[in-house]
């Protein structure tokens, strides 16, 4: 009996062990594919059309396209530029002292007209340095008519122009690579005339790329000083009459009594010293008179 039984249980081990076997190499080619072994998938790319088996191909109209970064609010560039009007008794000293204010705060001045009566001038100065020089500028002369502030961003300016000249350097290159494959001689002038064109374009847009870093960098300050009378000096008042003679007389009184305390106060230090000495010596001198006997008086002879 217990020979049968274990003979039941090695048949069926063996049996499990032929069915694990058929499954592991049934399912072996997905675990090849899920290892990696099969073909990679197609990997799509940006722009190009990508068809299904069974559909049409799309195509994302922004696929691959990087967006140009906008300029922040800290880095716009920003022009700017003032304008003062001034009033002076000398017009010829105003203008050196806004020489000497601009080019100590390291500027320089541009266009000059001077006059006896009037003068024009122009003065570039750092911009991080505009506000204090305008405040020095404006203390000038004898009176601030008008100050003037002006603004402007070139940011869009400054980034188009920067765009065009990376467009521009490389169509000059491409024309440069054409001259130098050029055989004939119909050729090369033909790409030398376009070169030519190409270049002249690409010094005109560094020229506007110049200016443009020159009024960041910048500011001009457009000076107007015009030239004004002196005030006339006062006018004598007139001393005749009783009212004259009335305020005469109060000066002279005032004259006077400046004068008396000015000797009674040049007198006072004496008398603290000297007065009580006099004083103690006149009483000294009526103790002695009142303390001596007084004679007695003779009586007439009969």
């Amino acid at each position: 009996m217990r020979t049968r039984w274990r003979t039941l249980l090695a048949v069926a081990g063996v049996a499990c062990v032929l069915v694990g076997c058929s499954a592991e190499n049934s399912s072996s080619p997905s675990s090849a594919d899920s290892a990696g072994v099969g073909p990679a998938p197609a990997i799509p790319q940006p722009g190009k059309s990508q068809q299904g088996t069974g559909g049409t191909s799309k195509v994302e109209p922004n696929q691959g396209q990087v967006p140009v970064p906008q300029a922040g609010a800290s880095d716009r560039k920003l022009s700017r530029s003032a304008r003062l009007d001034l009033t002076a008794t000398k017009v010829t000293d105003v203008v050196a002292q806004a020489r000497g204010i601009a080019q100590g705060a390291g500027g320089y001045t541009g266009q000059e007209s001077t006059g006896e009566d009037s003068a024009t001038l122009s003065l570039a100065v750092p911009a991080d340095k505009l506000d204090g020089v305008l405040d020095q500028l404006s203390h000038l002369g004898t009176s601030l008519v008008k100050r003037e502030m002006n603004t402007q961003d070139v940011t869009e300016q400054v980034i188009d122009v920067e765009a065009r000249l990376s467009t521009q350097r490389a169509s000059v290159e491409r024309i440069r690579a054409l001259l130098a494959k050029a055989t004939s001689v119909s050729e090369i002038a033909s790409v030398e005339s376009e070169l030519t064109s190409r270049e002249a374009t690409l010094e005109s847009l560094e020229q506007q790329r110049n200016s443009l870093a020159g009024s960041v960098a910048m500011s001009t300050v457009a000076m107007s000083i015009r030239s004004v009378a002196a005030p006339p000096p006062p006018a004598e008042e007139d001393h005749s009459g009783f009212l004259g003679g009335l305020a005469g007389g109060w000066d002279a009184f005032l004259v006077f009594g400046g004068g008396l305390l000015t000797v009674l106060g040049a007198i006072a230090p004496f008398l603290i010293v000297v007065g009580p000495l006099a004083w103690l010596g006149w009483w000294l001198n009526r103790r002695r008179r009142t303390a001596r006997p007084e004679p007695a008086p003779v009586s007439p002879e009969v």
